[in-house]
């Protein structure tokens, strides 16, 4: 199963992206989806987590209040809506799939996507 994570782009500090997570073929109402970031030199980062039973969200201290998780099982896509972005949010991102309940042991995740690059200029 592979995901496919979309969205990403370049764009001004202070401005908004939303990156969207699918799986063609393949259902994510079981699942957990966590977004992954890894900038380059840098170790990856979870930065947020939406979980299958009630879409309950969970958020790094760093993007806590800039970005929403949400998920339209109806169109079997999460989605990440990044505001207020600025040159640290700078990385690739990356959507990934547990089953059930959110963790933030990235080596749990069954299923990964791609990744999709987010950058910031200042």
């Amino acid at each position: 199963v592979q995901l496919q994570a979309s969205g990403g782009g370049l764009v001004q500090t202070g401005g908004s992206l939303r990156l969207s997570c699918t799986a063609p073929g393949f259902t994510l109402d079981y699942y957990a989806i966590s977004w992954f970031r890894q900038a380059p030199g840098k170790e990856r980062e979870g930065v947020a987590c939406i979980s299958s039973f009630d879409g309950r969200s969970y958020y790094a201290d760093s993007v806590k209040g800039r970005f929403t998780g949400s998920r339209d099982n109806a169109k079997n896509t999460v989605y990440l809506q990044m505001n207020s972005l600025n040159s640290e949010d700078t990385a690739v991102y990356y959507c990934a799939a547990v089953r059930f309940e959110c963790t933030v042991v990235a080596a749990l995740y069954d299923y990964w996507g791609q990744g999709t690059q987010v950058t910031v200029s200042s």
